[in-house]
């Protein structure tokens, strides 16, 4: 059984708002509510969460902006967006911004409790290595540091989590569907090259400057990232 979790939610509606504090404390949950996204943003950055639950209209401040905000000051703890605009665009941008998964309104709350709990399952699951190494790339899953031979590589929190993703299934080919599953949270295809583009981003700042190409495209099948030295 998931133990209980602690959820901040960004919702501006307050009876809405009101219901799910109340839903989620029946669930076992500890619950905290911000009511704009100013004050959201800065209880998501003083205080430690499990799971943040974000709206996406928010006065004050609107949600993705809250976490993008959050993302650059390397807060992630993972994220559901709640919002109206449900078209796949919509979702989209949202997951772009930082965002791990994205319920449009109106929704159920067995789902929302479901989705919420798969991510702090994600966040809580103890594993062994907390260094991840391939060649002389080095990861560090506490700090978030990155390194190769020694130098420094500074990435954006989704490319941080492409190239954890990567590393973890080191040598193995990692398919299309297993990154926009585990990296981006979404179970079907958007239809973008939103994969593409992360991969030749994070291809350029892990490969440029250094001796030998690591992360390779497997054509038709996927991505693989390998040392073969």
């Amino acid at each position: 059984m998931l133990q209980s979790m602690k959820i901040l939610i960004i919702e501006d509606d307050l009876d809405a708002a009101s219901y799910l504090v109340k839903a989620f404390r029946e669930a076992g949950h500890m619950m905290d509510h911000a009511s704009d996204g100013e004050s959201g943003l800065f209880m998501a950055g003083e205080n430690s969460y499990d799971v943040l639950i974000v709206d996406r209209m928010l006065p004050k401040r609107d949600g993705l902006s809250v976490i993008s905000e959050l993302r650059k000051r390397r807060v992630n703890t993972p994220v559901l967006i709640l919002s109206a605009l449900g078209q796949v665009d919509d979702r989209v941008t949202g997951l772009r911004a930082g965002g791990d998964d994205y319920l449009p309104k109106p929704y159920s709350f067995t789902e929302l409790l479901a989705r919420v709990e798969v991510l702090g399952r994600r966040r809580g699951s103890p594993e062994q290595d907390m260094v991840y190494r391939v060649g002389d790339l080095e990861l560090d899953r506490l700090s978030h540091n990155v390194r190769r031979n020694g130098k420094e590589i500074l990435l954006q929190p989704r490319e941080f989590r492409l190239l954890e993703y990567l590393m973890k299934n080191a040598g193995q080919v990692v398919t299309r569907t297993m990154l926009l599953e585990n990296v981006w949270d979404y179970h079907f295809d958007p239809q973008t090259n939103v994969i593409d583009v992360h991969v030749s981003r994070l291809r350029s700042k892990i490969e440029k400057d250094f001796d030998r190409p690591l992360l390779r495209t497997v054509r038709g099948a996927g991505y693989m990232i390998k040392d073969e030295a």
